[in-house]
């Protein structure tokens, strides 16, 4: 490939002892490739030995996010394939070609991770509830929602940009964007290493939760009937298990039972009239893409 075809961005916080180490070995793996070293506010020498040991870098005034990072490794790019990995040493850059292998056939290729290298056997667990949600949402079996090993389009990274947040749920936002608009994706089986130095600063709870919001969020926005179907079919059961038990013990049609149907109705056809905005939504946006 030719210099500036791929643009390889490493959101780098407080990774002082990984981040050169890194950067040598991807300078003599990828010498025409384009490296963006984003430092995200480090309070260690980060940015300086970033630059020393050949990157490009970029640094936050402060520590806004991961997530952040990556947005701003994005604008500068100009590669027109995007490769995202970590400052901490568990990403292989040797990994990098196999995904490249599969442009431009695939518009984002994924490093999946094996059970084994999750971090703790929670974390797993939790990635693995997480991928169950994601593939029913996006109708595509998810392998590894959370990876941050990936290379994509930067067309369609620059698309996504403005639903992208500024923490470590990033991938889960683009996984679910680019399957929700028909895009195709690709799981390429890697082994994950152990962080070098430092601890990860992602919380099983906390993250937990949002990453289970920017799934709801996701669907929502391109795929609404997805969740109003569902709860407004639970809605309905219920209301007719409760019809059948009142109506078995005292005879009656309850004012509950009369709720619990006109919810299930409203719920269902708030999903209707959801996804009609929602189709409406996605192909004025199409046609913005595609004038420009």
């Amino acid at each position: 490939m030719n210099a500036h075809d791929v643009s390889i961005i490493i959101p780098a916080y407080n990774e002082e002892k990984n981040i050169a180490g890194i950067i040598r070995k991807l300078k003599s793996l990828y010498p025409e490739f384009e490296i963006i070293v984003v430092n995200d506010g480090s309070a260690d020498r980060t940015a300086q030995v970033a630059r020393e040991a050949g990157a490009e870098v970029h640094s936050h005034p402060h520590n806004i996010g991961n997530g952040a990072a990556i947005k701003t490794g994005i604008r500068k790019a100009e590669g027109d394939i995007l490769v995202f990995m970590d400052g901490d040493g568990q990403h292989n850059p040797e990994d990098i070609a196999e995904f490249l292998k599969y442009f431009p056939d695939y518009d984002m290729v994924v490093g999946a991770r094996y059970q084994s290298d999750q971090a703790t056997p929670v974390r797993a667990l939790g990635n693995r509830i997480y991928n169950k949600l994601a593939s029913y949402v996006a109708k595509f079996a998810v392998q590894d929602l959370t990876s941050g090993f990936r290379a994509i389009k930067a067309d369609i990274a620059r698309q996504f940009l403005y639903l992208l947040p500024n923490t470590y749920s990033y991938p889960t936002t683009l996984t679910l964007c680019v399957l929700r608009t028909g895009r195709s994706l690709k799981y390429v089986p890697i082994r994950a290493d152990m962080r070098k130095s430092g601890k990860s600063r992602i919380n099983v709870v906390r993250d937990g939760v949002r990453f289970f919001m920017i799934i709801i969020k996701i669907c929502t926005l391109y795929s609404p009937f997805r969740i109003f179907l569902p709860v407004s079919f639970a809605t309905f059961m219920i209301g007719l298990m409760y019809y059948l038990y009142t109506f078995i013990t005292v005879r009656r049609f309850t004012n509950m039972s009369a709720l619990l149907f006109t919810t299930a109705i409203i719920i269902f056809m708030m999903g209707l009239v959801s996804e009609q905005i929602c189709n409406l939504h996605f192909q004025g946006g199409q046609n913005e893409i595609e004038e420009k």
